[in-house]
């Protein structure tokens, strides 16, 4: 999994970092309060990252502690 989208991201859903990702792999849907990193379509460019209005995309080795259980949040949704 290259990027991670973490906690800030719940309930801003602001669609910056969608907007700019080259290959679309950046989801969501009614249901949920936040976006999701698809690990089998990102190619690890990092154009999602600055557009986050509230710094919520992290490389996987570098999401904060305090937001480590957004890794598995994140794998989660693509493994319903």
């Amino acid at each position: 999994m290259a990027y991670i989208i973490t906690q800030p991201c719940i309930s801003v859903k602001d669609a910056s970092c969608v907007e700019v990702c080259p290959v679309d792999c950046i989801h969501t849907d009614d249901s949920s309060d936040m976006y999701f990193i698809d690990p089998d379509e990102c190619i690890d460019c990092g154009a999602c990252v600055d557009p986050c209005p509230v710094d919520a995309i992290f490389p996987e080795d570098e999401v904060p502690s305090e937001w480590v259980s957004f890794i598995k949040i994140n794998a989660d949704y693509f493994n319903r």
